[in-house]
């Protein structure tokens, strides 16, 4: 007997990605298009009971770094994992295209230390069968994955592609250098790029200590790129700053006249750091006043502490930089636990300066007293007192001592959460705020990028489960969640086929048992190419993902199936 549908979903309540209350019924699914949501009578090839769960759109997040593993992998989790159907990557000035070969090593050098994806691994897995941005474009269509992507151009593969060494010296493009950028920048974007990213933060460097070739770039320069955008008639700019040359509004004076010249919308990462607390404000206020008058500029904010995870199974912990841990280091983690339980080797590390040898670029901006114990149930929005200073001071000890041990119980598989940012008071005040603001945009997960030290590829099941169900206080309605993270994020970089549960749109769906939604413990496996390691972190609750109308995931195992496709094109650009 034929079936008239390809899928129905049925019974469950529809949170359909507009803000509107949700609404319990069916939705069907034809040739990789929602035909119907109601009471639908037609049978399906393929029917999922979804009574007493959330039908949702798939999740569409616009700021990621898959940019490597798309290459070597259809899989890309952990994103995949958390109900994103859509992916836009090249966020942050990094990337690997436009690339000439002798500037292959370059890049890779920019990856790792920015990105955190170790070299090795991106030497095996890139096999570099590209040269301008459209070749590589091709190079990820020629790929079937699970989840859809875009591109956006990198600043910093552009400004070594055109001034070679003279980008990572910091020196000034020329004229002859600016007009190369954006004739690059206007065939990318005809190519298919979503856009160009620029970083102009001094935590984004190399390993050694390089600053990333565009963290000075003038305004003459940027603004000649962007118009090369704006030439081919569609895109957008993502920018990230330290907003401090010389002060915040110097800063976003320069990027709104970009903005002014070229038409082109932008948005910009937002989060309150811990050295200047109330900046993120005076952002906020100026990115209203670019709306009020018609410009779009809008900040993208993380919706939790960015939590770098420190423990002996990542890359990083409080004493990696040690002289006497980095003679362990390449030990077995039991082996390494073993050896430093030793007392006298806990002695001397214990002595030593763990900053003036660290190659960790984030060093400096973390300490003990935003540093947290990571146990079950896991936590991310400790209490103070559980600081890792508040423990040592009940206890008498030493915040390093209290540190170390925590990092070898559990024969080493504890983690250590360093809030690095949006905790400079020991709670989320400034996300209720950000997540109260219609101008602001839900994000900064960087699914593909820090695999050995951060895990916050799960924003969106975190989104639902902390603010939407177990908070507390402050909780926020369910279908504003939803909205945040599907219509929102897909019509900020020009997807309007998306991100809605209506006939017409593409069929990315999730369904949910929200009740058990859960995030799970983090864990390190080495399955990159040459065996390099990274940092996962599954979910419990998602009964199905439907990427264009096919089932990928059931109860959060992978199908095989593997719809996904390269996006080209971006946000159409206002006459």
């Amino acid at each position: 007997m034929a079936h008239e549908m390809d899928l129905v979903i049925r019974g469950g309540t529809v949170i359909d990605g507009t803000g509107k209350p949700g609404f319990e019924a069916d939705v069907a699914v034809k040739d990789g298009a929602i035909v119907e949501v109601g009471k639908v009578a037609a049978s399906g090839a393929e029917e999922i009971d979804a009574r007493g769960q959330i039908v949702t759109p798939g999740f569409v997040d616009i700021h990621t770094h898959y940019d490597g593993q798309a290459v070597w992998d259809s899989h890309l989790a952990p994103s995949s994992w958390h109900g994103v159907t859509t992916a836009i990557m090249g966020n942050c000035g990094v990337g690997f295209a436009p690339c000439k070969p002798d500037d292959r090593e370059r890049l890779i050098e920019l990856m790792e230390g920015v990105e955190d994806i170790p070299a090795p691994v991106m030497h095996e897995g890139l096999d570099w069968n590209w040269l301008s941005f459209g070749d590589y474009l091709d190079a990820l269509d020629r790929k079937p994955r699970d989840i859809d992507i875009g591109a956006l151009l990198p600043h910093s593969a552009v400004r070594v592609f055109v001034m070679g060494e003279r980008a990572t010296f910091q020196e000034n493009a020329n004229q002859a250098d600016i007009a190369q950028m954006g004739q690059i920048a206007t065939e990318a974007m005809k190519a298919g790029a979503f856009g160009f990213s620029t970083s102009r933060t001094i935590s984004h460097k190399t390993l050694a200590g390089e600053y990333i070739p565009t963290l000075r770039a003038q305004e003459e320069e940027l603004t000649g790129i962007a118009m090369g955008v704006r030439a081919a008639g569609a895109g957008m700019l993502e920018l990230v700053s330290d907003w401090n040359q010389p002060d915040p509004a110097t800063e976003f004076a320069m990027a709104r006249r970009v903005v002014e010249k070229t038409g082109l919308p932008m948005v910009f990462t937002l989060n309150q750091r811990h050295d200047r607390t109330e900046v993120w404000r005076e952002l906020l206020n100026l990115s209203d006043q670019a709306a009020a008058d018609g410009l779009t500029m809008r900040p993208v904010f993380p919706p939790r502490p960015v939590g770098i995870l420190l423990g002996l199974q990542g890359t990083q912990n409080p004493f990696s930089g040690c002289p006497s841990y980095k003679k362990i280091s390449h030990l077995p983690v039991p082996e390494r636990v073993a050896a430093m339980r030793d007392p006298e080797l806990r002695r001397q590390i214990l002595s030593e300066d763990p900053i003036k040898e660290s190659t960790f670029p984030l060093i400096h901006r973390i300490g003990y007293d935003w540093m947290f114990p990571f146990e079950e149930p896991l936590n991310y929005e400790p209490a103070k007192a559980n600081a890792i200073t508040q423990i040592a001071a009940r206890e008498g000890r030493s915040a390093p001592e209290v540190a170390y041990d925590l990092l070898i119980a559990d024969e080493g598989k504890n983690f250590i959460l360093a809030a690095v940012v949006n905790y400079a008071h020991y709670n989320l005040k400034p996300v209720e705020e950000f997540l109260a603001h219609k101008n602001a945009i839900m994000g900064l997960g960087d699914g593909g990028a820090h695999v050995g030290f951060i895990s916050d590829a799960n924003f969106q099941t975190f989104m639902l489960t902390h603010w939407g169900r177990d908070r507390a206080t402050g909780r926020v309605a369910l279908e504003e969640l939803v909205r945040r993270q599907t219509s929102d994020t897909a019509h900020a970089v020009g997807l309007f086929d998306r991100g809605v549960i209506a006939p017409g749109k593409k069929a990315d769906l999730n369904v949910i048992d929200f009740a058990n939604l859960q995030l799970q413990r983090p864990y390190i496996v080495f399955d990159l190419p040459a065996g390099g390691r990274r940092l996962l972190q599954k979910a419990t609750g998602y009964t199905a993902t439907v990427k264009a109308g096919a089932v990928t995931f059931r109860d959060g195992e992978a199908t095989g199936a593997l719809p996904g496709k390269l996006l080209r094109g971006g946000p159409a650009i206002a006459a």
